[in-house]
């Protein structure tokens, strides 16, 4: 099954929906993401131009004395206007590829840039889920400590009565009492981590802390995606957008290799010249005041202490590095994809045993309180049952938000579906599809 391209979606929550609406319509990251890629285009249509000649026009007026000495005569100086107005134009000849390298350099920069923006979406996209993932299970472990504290409570008021009574010794409360406050003192940071999150997630949606919408996050809320995307290696390698944009990097590197050879040869340029000078502006168009000019001109380095010859080399290190770059980013990329899947095997099995660990501790908490009551057992048996059923609490909550954590990591390896997206230009999309 492919990734759709709101592939959030597929957890069925409104309010995460909503969030990435928010999102990606105001994220800066997002934003200084697009604000480049735009600005790659246009350097690419900027570097269009050298393809085709250069045309300037001049005019000028001036008064301006002049000596007979300037030209070896004895002539006195004279003051007179001069008036110029001239179209020049000028082309460098493209023999060897140099100008043609460069454009290819500069496109590949833009994609490059272009997969940049999609790397930015799915982090935005993957980051946004995540901390809403994180948000709810946050949430349902303070749900559980403060159903715990609240148990802990009604058993220190039994166990406080018993004692009034002489039924139990003194150490019984205190311990009940360093029980409870042991789990009181487990509260703070769980809250502390959810307005965290919760800040972590208005900053994501470009909002500042105080602009909180009061959106929250319930893992009984969510649903995870009923079936998985696979992704042969092939369709991997196409669908990343960072091995894409590092592609992309590699191929503007070795466009850059290019230009480093074509400047080791001659550089031909023809130019040509018509205009008009005069004494005064009424004549600056007459027949004998046109003046042109044609010519071309060639030059070719011939000692420069090995400066071409080291910037080729240090092109081709460049682009060296570039390809290492690439096979480094291919080999993360199936590393990041493989541990999501093996991942993915054990949450199952993980959540299943925790979910036995809590029914049993829940039931072995009962039979506890009861056998102490009826005095068959110490407390200290209780003690023990009450804390193994609060780490079991927890932990069945930790695993239940691992599952759509991996999950998110699954989607994020995978690509995020960019190429699935309907919120692109068809042009873009058609450009950019593996």
């Amino acid at each position: 099954h492919d990734v759709p391209g709101d592939w959030w979606k597929l957890f069925q929550s409104e309010p995460l929906n909503k969030l990435m609406q928010q999102s990606l319509a105001a994220n800066p990251d997002l934003q200084a993401a697009e604000a480049a890629l735009r600005q790659a285009q246009e350097n690419v249509l900027a570097g269009k131009g050298a393809l085709y000649p250069s045309v300037d026009a001049d005019a000028s007026g001036k008064r301006e004395k002049f000596s007979g000495a300037a030209t070896g005569r004895s002539t006195p100086s004279s003051i007179f206007n001069l008036y110029n107005a001239s179209v020049n134009v000028s082309y460098g000849l493209d023999l060897f590829g140099g100008v043609t390298r460069q454009l290819e350099s500069l496109e590949a920069q833009a994609e490059q840039q272009r997969f940049q923006v999609e790397a930015a979406y799915l982090t935005l996209t993957a980051n946004v889920v995540t901390a809403a993932v994180t948000e709810a299970s946050v949430r349902a472990q303070i749900a559980a400590t403060q159903d715990i504290i609240a148990a802990e409570a009604r058993q220190l008021e039994v166990l406080q009565r018993q004692f009034d009574l002489g039924g139990i010794a003194r150490s019984d409360v205190l311990a009940e009492q360093a029980s409870l406050a042991q789990t009181q003192a487990t509260l703070p940071p769980l809250q502390r981590q959810l307005a965290q999150t919760r800040n972590e997630l208005t900053a994501l949606a470009g909002r500042f802390p105080s602009q909180d919408d009061g959106t929250s996050f319930e893992l009984q809320a969510l649903r995870l995606p009923s079936e998985l995307p696979l992704s042969l290696p092939s369709q991997l390698v196409q669908q990343r957008p960072d091995i894409r944009a590092v592609e992309a990097q590699m191929h503007a590197a070795s466009a850059q290799i290019g230009v480093a050879t074509a400047n080791q040869f001659p550089q031909i340029t023809l130019s040509a010249s018509l205009g008009s000078e005069a004494l005064t502006a009424a004549k600056l168009f007459d027949a004998h005041s046109v003046i042109w000019s044609f010519g071309s001109s060639i030059a070719q380095s011939i000692f420069d202490g090995g400066t071409l010859l080291h910037q080729k080399r240090a092109a081709i290190a460049a682009f060296d590095q570039t390809a290492a770059q690439y096979r480094s980013t291919v080999l993360a990329a199936f590393q990041d994809v493989a541990n999501a899947l093996r991942a993915l095997q054990t949450d199952a099995d993980a959540l299943k045993a925790q979910l036995a660990a809590e029914t049993s501790a829940a039931s072995s908490l009962e039979i506890a309180r009861s056998q102490y009551q009826a005095g068959a057992i110490a407390y200290i048996s209780l003690l023990n049952a009450e804390q193994t059923y609060q780490t079991a609490r927890i932990n069945l909550v930790k695993a239940q938000a691992a599952r759509y954590a991996d999950t998110v990591a699954l989607f994020q390896a995978l690509g995020g579906g960019w190429w699935n997206r309907t919120d692109v230009t068809a042009d873009a999309a058609s450009a950019a599809k593996p």
